[in-house]
């Protein structure tokens, strides 16, 4: 019997995909690990390969169409095997029956994913382009016609630079923004989820100043001594650390009931040109100063890279959001969904200040605890935004820790 393709689930909340392009043809022959298609989802492109070996009977769902996921959307077998359902069109030399109802499942091998490598895009006169996702954006930004590029990378890539050599060399402006834009599917899912999170938890905010000073000129001299670690690093490990003595923050509610977190699974967010993502460092509690670093470095390269999985996206349970490269005073967060709380993290900046009644200059940031007030109360929060304070005003701590 014929197994079906399911479009996977790729990550807790993905609802729904999009097929980009299919790689494999009807009446193509499929083997195990083959690539059969390209799918958007609300935070990347990914690869969809087969588990099966066989042909390509049919493709039930065409590229460009979002459907649900556990959708079929083809179908892999034997050459002349018999199918029931509705009547198809068999290609060439393919005896295909009718098949089965799309979107209905039967017993079969759903799958993998693999991160995503690059993008074909088609374009209207059915070309095919490689052409990576960054490119394609800026491209379509500006309504550029692809056939006129000459791609530099890989096999004839298009990437980012020659899409804006050729911008510069066309004098080519975006599209008309008195034209309404769609918004990307990532813009999409992001809006939805940030409107979800404000109108479900109600948003409780608390800021404290923390001295960096001492932290900042200690962190300068490991990095004298080829120690790799950030001001991000001991942030995180200060946040860990705190979490362990509140739990309370480490939880989630559904204003009915409160799940409470054995483990700390620590998202931190970074900026794309796309959108904002949220990699997740799982047990965080469990790993080392060296080890958080190692891990978020290694996480924050694939997310620049599009290569993010979605188990490497959900699952947190405290996020930290840290605008202190970008020249920020003071800011919120939003909570992501699944959360009580998110850390906003602003920039240090030299200020004077009251020492022992002597005015000194000190390096002073911001930081700005969201909470759900469903679950965490205002004292709470004072008290966990406070130790946080304390762990990285207090230079013997780091000194035992990195020591």
């Amino acid at each position: 019997m014929p197994t079906p393709i399911i479009m996977p689930k790729f990550g807790q909340m993905t609802e729904e995909s999009t097929i980009i392009e299919w790689r494999k043809q009807e009446g193509d022959k499929v083997r195990k690990g083959d690539i059969l298609f390209t799918v958007e989802t609300d935070k990347s492109v990914m690869e969809v390969e087969s588990f099966e070996e066989g042909t390509l009977l049919k493709i039930v769902v065409e590229a460009g169409i979002p459907v649900p996921v556990q959708t079929t959307v083809g179908f892999i077998g034997n050459p002349g095997e018999a199918m029931a359902g509705t009547g198809a069109t068999a290609p060439a030399g393919v005896d295909v029956g009718p098949l089965t109802s799309a979107g209905t499942a039967v017993d079969g091998a759903q799958p993998s994913i693999t991160p995503p490598r690059e993008v074909t895009r088609p374009t209207t006169e059915s070309t095919a382009f490689r052409i990576s996702p960054r490119a394609a954006t800026l491209a379509e930004d500006h309504a550029v016609d692809l056939s006129k590029i000459t791609g530099s990378g890989p096999e004839g890539r298009i990437v980012e630079k020659d899409v804006q050599a050729y911008l510069e060399a066309h004098k080519t402006v975006p599209v008309p923004e008195e034209q309404p834009q769609p918004l990307s599917k990532m813009r999409q899912i992001i809006a939805q989820r940030l409107q979800q999170s404000v109108v479900t938890a109600p948003h409780f905010f608390v800021t404290v100043e923390v001295d960096m000073t001492d932290l900042i000129a200690f962190r300068a001299q490991l990095k004298e001594q080829g120690a790799p670690y950030t001001i991000t690093d001991f942030i995180s490990q200060a946040v860990v650390l705190t979490l362990r003595e509140f739990p309370d923050v480490n939880s989630t509610t559904d204003g009915k009931t409160v799940l409470w977190h054995s483990r700390v699974h620590l998202g931190l967010a970074v900026s794309l040109e796309q959108g904002l993502v949220v990699p997740v460092i799982r047990n965080a509690d469990g790993l080392t100063l060296t080890e958080l670093n190692m891990r978020s470095r290694e996480l924050a390269e694939k997310a620049r890279a599009g290569k993010l999985t979605p188990d490497e996206m959900s699952g947190g349970t405290f996020t930290i959001s840290n605008m202190g490269m970008l020249d920020v005073e003071n800011f919120t967060a939003i909570i992501n969904p699944g959360e009580s709380a998110i850390l906003a993290v602003s920039s240090a900046i030299k200020k004077p200040v009251v020492r022992d009644d002597n005015v000194v200059v000190r390096s002073i940031m911001k930081l700005t605890l969201s909470s759900d007030h469903r679950i965490i109360d205002g004292a709470l929060a004072a008290r966990f935004l406070n130790a946080i304070k304390a762990k990285l005003e207090e230079m013997q701590l780091w000194k035992g820790l990195v020591g």
